[in-house]
Formats: structure tokens, C-alpha cells, sequence
């Protein structure tokens, strides 16, 4: 249903987003608790890619739960997303290393044109791994 979104091996050549405003869609796979949905998929949240002191960094924008971090290099299929989560109406992002049960580390990949996602597997939160699609505004 995701098609290359939910390619494991769909990652195409030039992973690094460029900066600017994205569509951010999370779609959470798998449940960490037998009271959650198996599948949820939300609708886009606004998103930013900015590049600060030679570094790409990610934040989700709006909704409850709010990813925020620094992409690193890694090949040229993908790129290595290292942050944190913010929470409902919290206005900074912790620095990675204080809260276990927030810190987050994700695979970026491009998986057609104009479409990027990141991929976190077993965050603490919800699901197994959750999915964000990234699409330019």
C-alpha cells in the first residue's frame, strides 16, 4: 500500500534532503503494547530541514509528538538521523543521551523524486518502527 516507502531495499542514490518546508507524514508499524493499532497513519504535519553550521538538522513542526535532530552522512543511499522527541507542549528538544525513552535514531533515505523518509526502528513509544515521509511544500 506504501509502495517505496515501505521498500526495505528502495533507498535510491542522493539521500540528503535539501533544506526547506516538508509534508511530514508518520505512519506507525507494529505495536509496542497489545492495546495498540497493528497500523496508524496520520496526516501530514508541517516539517523543516535547515542547515546550520554545516550540519542538516530535522524537526517536526506541529502535532503531539514532535521529532528533532541532526542528520549525518553516512553513503550515498542513506543518511543517519541522531535526536530526540518532544511532547505535547514542550518548546525544546532534549539533548540526545538524557532521556532513553526519547532519544531516537533513524535511517533517511530518498525513495523517489521529491519523496524522502526516515525510518526509526523500535521507538519507545506505540509501535515497532514508525515511518515519516518527507515530500518538499
Amino acid at each position: 500500500r506504501g509502495g517505496a516507502l515501505f521498500e526495505p531495499d528502495g533507498a535510491l542514490a542522493g539521500a540528503e534532503p535539501p533544506p526547506g518546508d516538508y509534508d511530514c507524514r508518520t505512519i506507525k508499524l507494529g505495536r509496542a503494547q497489545r492495546s495498540m493499532l497493528d497500523y496508524v497513519a496520520y496526516p501530514a504535519f508541517r516539517c523543516r530541514i535547515a542547515r546550520e553550521g554545516g550540519r542538516l538538522h530535522f524537526t517536526k513542526l506541529t502535532g503531539s509528538q514532535r521529532q528533532a535532530g541532526t542528520i549525518f552522512p553516512d553513503n550515498g543511499r542513506r543518511m543517519i538521523f541522531l535526536g530526540t522527541l518532544m511532547l505535547g507542549d514542550e518548546t525544546r528538544a532534549l539533548r540526545y543521551g538524557r532521556d532513553r525513552e526519547r532519544d531516537l535514531i533513524g535511517v533517511v533515505e530518498r525513495v523517489g523524486p521529491d519523496r524522502w523518509r526516515i525510518a526509526f526502528p523500535r521507538p519507545h513509544y506505540e509501535s515497532l518502527l514508525d515511518v515519516i515521509e518527507l515530500v518538499p511544500r
